[in-house]
């Protein structure tokens, strides 16, 4: 949380006042097609770990979780992960540059651990950070992302939260470019393309270096999307790779970065490091895959602000994993295990504009904590966000905190009444051992175990139409609306203050919303999910509600 607040503040990132202009904002470039990896169909259920234990980790708690969880049948109600956050690796990653346990918390290995938490029924999930460092500053997963993703693969993890401290965001500064010259893997040159050769678009331009021998040409304005060249006819004498070399002109202080996009398919990314010797010229060589004869070879920057860079590196680590486990499903000859996979981002870059393509979930905010504070302006800043949950995607307002700290029964109920109808994941975060009796059983007796089980109210969460509900009223009493497949409906009366208060509805009102599907009808059945009764209305619902609780309904129309 510590990194978060610095971050935010860093960039003069007001997590409230700010959130008009989050949803509105620049245009996306890197959204793309849905990534679609076969994970969470509805919203993900499961532990994590950060909540209550934080920093203070280790393959005991975690295998005791895990069966803790078994002992109170959560996953018979859809709990299925067991997630482990920061502070799991060792601070050094094995011979190989691969990540492995905290030698000394987890000593038996994070793939044996992933092994005994599938063998109690559950899927294991584990934590890095889009970053240089986790949040803890141990090793992360910037510039080891496809080793990663493998290593994940190949332990059977099933779910991955990608933090974003330490990010190093890709620079939208771009390299002025000389040329591009040809070798086959192994040999001398045999082919250079200069800048002046190249058709220019956009903002490119072609310079010159006067104190130079020869024509001293370059190409600049690539910088931040606005330009970009083109190299036609570059001839390959057979299809195969061959190694390319950027000519770039040597210029600032800065790390410089480009795409080299072949015949319009892959692209190939170059960092160009800043600017230390005395020469004037500098070269960064990649590998490319030419066909035989003439190629096309487009260079430029696509990085026009730090969102497209978040998203950019987001959607890479997505593509990552499902290859990944596609890849380790086929070596060993099983059916894929796919990874839902959550991005941690906080919010900052607008992830509900990019998310979908990128992975499972997207974290809208920064952390959560136990207080109820935290949890209504969570709830503020992540309703707002309706229109762009959908199956496989969801807005992550973060982890539950039902059980933690000194949230009234009510306000529990509340918080998870809104996670429900918000599509939310429900990942529990407390210590799931205070929920048994000393002989081992569920205590039936604990409110918040009641809470966090109620069938009816999971069903709402778990609707296979995934959608988001909607505030159609908004006060010190909140309405909200939530489509449920069969055409059928919730509604959630929020009472924010903390007195009770009358609150009710007009269905009558409420189905003339676009987003509503519950058809008009003379009589309706009316489920109260809390109060485990069934009544009839022709329109009205409601009644008191308490301080900082709700009403919770599931609606169907009669013939």
């Amino acid at each position: 949380m510590e990194q978060v607040e610095k971050f935010l503040k860093k960039h003069r990132i007001c997590p409230v006042c700010t959130v008009k202009k989050l949803l509105g904002g620049t245009r996306i470039r890197f959204a793309g097609a849905p990534l679609e990896n076969g994970a969470a169909p509805t919203p993900p259920m499961g532990w994590a770990s950060w909540n209550l234990f934080g920093r203070n980790i280790n393959e005991n708690i975690v295998a005791e979780m895990a069966d803790a969880m078994r002992k109170l049948h959560l996953n018979d109600l859809g709990y299925t992960y067991v997630n482990v956050d920061d502070c799991w690796m060792s601070s050094v990653r094995d011979n190989d540059g691969r990540l492995q346990g905290d030698l000394s918390t987890f000593p038996g290995g994070m793939k044996a651990l992933v092994e005994k938490v599938n063998g109690c029924g559950f899927k294991m999930g584990l934590y890095t950070s889009n970053g240089t460092f986790t949040c803890e500053d141990l090793p992360s997963s910037q510039y080891h992302e496809e080793t990663d993703a493998a290593t994940f693969a190949e332990w059977g993890v099933e779910y991955f939260k990608y933090d974003f401290c330490h990010n190093e965001p890709i620079p939208t500064a771009a390299p002025e470019v000389r040329g591009i010259s040809l070798a086959r893997p192994g040999e001398t040159e045999f082919a250079f393309y200069g800048a002046a050769a190249a058709e220019l678009r956009g903002g490119a331009v072609i310079l010159h270096d006067t104190d130079l021998s020869g024509d001293g040409a370059y190409a600049g304005g690539l910088d931040a999307a606005g330009g970009s060249i083109v190299f036609y006819g570059v001839n390959a004498p057979e299809a195969g790779e061959y190694t390319l070399t950027l000519q770039v002109r040597k210029n600032g202080k800065f790390e410089k970065y480009a795409e080299i996009l072949v015949n319009g398919e892959i692209a190939y990314p170059v960092r160009v490091p800043c600017s230390r010797g005395k020469s004037s010229d500098g070269r960064v060589q990649t590998v490319v895959k030419l066909e035989q004869g003439n190629n096309n070879i487009l260079i430029h920057n696509p990085v026009g602000s730090r969102m497209d860079s978040a998203a950019k590196q987001y959607r890479n680590m997505g593509l990552l994993l499902k290859a990944a486990a596609e890849a380790q499903a086929e070596k060993e000859g099983r059916a894929v295990k796919p990874i839902c996979y959550s991005i941690c981002e906080w919010g900052v870059n607008r992830p509900w504009k990019w998310g979908t393509a990128a992975g499972n979930l997207w974290r809208t905010t920064p952390d959560i904590r136990p207080t109820w504070a935290s949890i209504l302006g969570i709830y503020e800043w992540n309703v707002r966000l309706y229109q762009y949950a959908s199956p496989g995607h969801y807005n992550d307002p973060d982890m539950l905190e039902v059980g933690n700290g000194s949230l009234t029964p009510e306000e529990n109920r509340a918080h998870f009444s809104l996670w429900c109808m918000m599509a939310a994941p429900l990942i529990l975060g407390n210590d799931l051992r205070a929920w048994l009796t000393p002989e081992g059983r569920p205590d039936k007796n604990n409110e918040n175990l009641r809470t966090v089980t109620n069938r009816f109210a999971i069903g709402i969460n778990q609707d296979p139409l995934c959608k988001q509900c909607k505030r159609v009223k908004s006060g010190t009493m909140d309405v909200l609306v939530k489509p449920l497949e069969n055409r059928e409906l919730a509604v959630c009366i929020f009472n924010k203050s903390a007195k009770a208060k009358s609150g009710g509805a007009s269905l009558k009102e409420l189905i003339k919303d676009e987003y509503v599907t519950l058809p008009e009808a003379p009589r309706y059945t009316v489920t109260d999910i809390w109060n485990n009764t069934t009544f009839v209305t022709q329109n009205e619902i409601g009644g008191e509600v308490p301080g900082h609780g709700v009403l919770l309904y599931r609606i169907k129309a009669m013939s």
